[in-house]
């Protein structure tokens, strides 16, 4: 049994490896730059090159910044659909609520082959993005909801997430089927996941959308421990349930819509970053775990984007398969070595 003390000294590690990681992240990149260069820009002082100091502020930091929000943003995410469904396999991606997302910014992006160009044309914006993904999560999420009222099995609740995103998907293919090359192409790449196509100003619309959802999570978060030991005891402690899994529905969709139509449909970090926390950290507590998971998301990501970017390459690899190929072989490892699923 873990003391306070211990949980607060773990969670400030957590910390102090984010800010090493968020440094390491900026000073990498397929241009060289000198560290003590890259602490000169961040500060304000002078630097030897003005290009340097370009580089690090209008590229590299909005995307290391990207990379917390969206890390974060999609592990509270599967934390809250973990606890809501009682089910250690569910997430954003198992349940659909990814799929939701990306047919939501397909209709966008290839709105056009159906509604025609004007359609297109209107809707083609970062905030029209924002929106339809994250009508699209909540709706198939609100669908998942209605679903599991009727049923108590919780797999039959996770096949049924997974129903819907295969139906969403066959949608997405009609209309890719119908839509030009350069629509298909543009939804293509948004796909393959990306944390450095974003400009300050839309790294300041996914930080609303963020910390709206945070501070949603905040207001339920005493009410999921309860959740945990079933809705009939969470009820006796006096939680308002009806209440409790709409603000859980809301959070989840704003997180994970808006960081899916910015950065694109990121699985893996959602369902495995709970997982590797309560390995870490042995506790049902969300007033322990939601700082750990904030900062492990944050850190699981930046250390993705670092492997992405290729450091000293002009390449990139896509964001989407790296979190699946640094992640998955490390809860592996941590399951085979602790050797129970903690829960």
């Amino acid at each position: 049994m873990w003391s306070r003390k211990k949980y607060s000294l773990t969670i400030v590690f957590l910390g102090v490896a984010l800010l090493f990681c968020l440094l390491l992240n900026i000073s990498l990149g397929s241009v060289s730059i000198p560290f003590s260069e890259v602490i000169s820009s961040l500060t304000g002082f002078a630097v030897e090159k003005e290009t340097w100091r370009y580089i690090i502020l209008e590229f590299r930091l909005p995307k290391a910044i990207t990379a917390i929000i969206t890390g974060s943003g999609l592990a509270v995410s599967g934390l809250l659909m973990q606890t809501l469904f009682r089910n250690p396999l569910a997430g954003p991606y198992v349940l659909g609520l990814s799929s939701g997302a990306s047919l939501g910014v397909a209709i966008v992006f290839m709105g056009s082959a159906l509604f025609g160009a004007g359609f297109a044309a209107i809707l083609l914006s970062k905030w029209s993005l924002v929106i339809a993904s994250s009508l699209g999560s909540l709706l198939v999420l609100l669908a998942v909801i209605v679903a599991s009222l009727r049923l108590r099995d919780t797999m039959a609740i996770l096949i049924i997430g997974l129903m819907f995103a295969s139906f969403t998907a066959a949608i997405v293919s009609v209309l890719a089927y119908f839509s030009p090359a350069a629509d298909l192409q543009q939804y293509i790449f948004w796909s393959y996941g990306s944390l450095g196509n974003l400009s300050w100003e839309e790294v300041g619309i996914l930080a609303i959308f963020w910390t709206a959802g945070i501070l949603i999570t905040l207001t339920s978060i005493k009410n999921l421990n309860s959740l945990l030991l079933g809705e009939q005891y969470a009820k006796s402690m006096g939680t308002n349930i009806r209440r409790n899994r709409f603000l859980v529905i809301l959070a989840t969709s704003l997180l994970a819509g808006s960081i899916t139509a910015f950065a694109g449909p990121i699985a893996f970090i959602g369902l495995a970053v709970p997982h590797l926390i309560r390995q870490i950290i042995p506790s049902a507590n969300h007033i322990i775990l939601f700082p750990a998971i904030i900062f492990g998301g944050a850190i699981l990501m930046l250390l993705c984007d670092i492997v992405s970017q290729l450091p000293g390459s002009e390449f990139s690899l896509p964001i989407n398969a790296i979190t699946s190929l640094i992640g998955a072989p490390v809860v592996i490892w941590l399951l085979i070595r602790k050797r129970r699923f903690n829960f």
